[in-house]
């Protein structure tokens, strides 16, 4: 009998006020589109092999991540342009959790062993994270531009529309030096009106300006902090390449990627790519 009173006594009743007539009513389903989300994971292995859900549904939800991060850069960028400073610090910041969380989210894929992921990698046939259009606009809008990887996406015409448009707008590190050039600070003109479809490339004339800042942080705090979270960026994503980069080689060693790209060969060389390289130069320079 005690033992009936304490199995009885292990259920949470439902409260009075908790609505469960849901008939003709926005519920959690239908605001989150599970129907349509939960029936975006098809296995093309055959026959299915168990882990390809894994491996679905770590990229899916990068993706949404993915998503994410472009929707909050995008503002960051705007807010920049209107000089609300602090408003688009705030959205660096979020985008730094989600990398985080990003990140993280390489050691679920690590369980999948390299003879797993061969029972299905044939199925994959040529698809590649390499074709990713939100990655590539992330990149976009942090300033490592290529415009020849439009061509990549030249059956998808709103992805290739997209990476267009982020092609000829300035970038979040265009946006911050326009910034600093109307609050003052000596912005080369030649940075002010560079060609905002390639890649900035390291530019010695902007180390004073930034050796200034440093120098002077408390006069200087907020466009200071600013730096400092651009760099938290850029330290977020090049770990997030890496583990990227020990996920593949652990799962296939050195193998050609399924999209035709050297595979781990052609990550590592990812992590040479830089997006504020005047920041991270101007630590060399302080304290000298």
């Amino acid at each position: 009998m005690e033992h009936d009173k304490t199995a009885q006594s292990n259920t949470r009743e439902l409260e009075p006020g908790i609505v469960t007539d849901l008939r003709e009513k926005m519920t959690y389903g239908s605001y989150l589109s599970l129907d349509t989300l939960l029936d975006a994971q098809n296995p093309v292995s055959d026959p299915e092999h168990h882990d390809e859900l894994l491996f679905i549904i770590q990229h899916q939800t990068t993706e949404l991540w993915l998503k994410l991060v472009l929707h909050e850069l995008r503002e960051a960028c705007s807010l920049l342009a209107a000089d609300e400073l602090g408003a688009a610090l705030k959205k660096i910041a979020r985008v730094k959790h989600i990398q985080k969380t990003m990140t993280e989210q390489w050691s679920v894929l690590a369980t999948l062993t390299p003879s797993e992921y061969a029972q299905f990698r044939g199925a994959l046939g040529n698809s590649s994270g390499f074709q990713s259009f939100q990655y590539r606009a992330v990149e976009f809008i942090l300033g490592n531009k290529n415009a020849k990887m439009l061509a990549v996406f030249d059956g998808e015409p709103l992805a290739r529309e997209l990476l267009a448009e982020l092609l000829e707008r300035p970038s979040l590190y265009d946006e911050f030096l326009r910034y600093l050039a109307r609050q003052g600070f000596d912005v080369p003109a030649a940075v002010l009106e560079r060609d905002v479809t390639v890649a900035h490339t390291m530019t010695p004339e902007l180390l004073p300006l930034y050796i200034e800042i440093y120098d002077n942080a408390e006069k200087y705090w907020a466009v200071y902090e600013a730096c400092e979270e651009l760099v938290d960026l850029e330290e977020n994503f090049q770990l997030w390449r890496f583990r990227h980069l020990r996920t593949v080689q652990r799962t296939i060693g050195m193998k050609v990627g399924t999209g035709g790209s050297t595979g781990v060969d052609f990550l590592r060389r990812a992590l040479d790519l830089t997006f504020f390289p005047e920041l991270f130069a101007v630590r060399t320079e302080i304290g000298r």
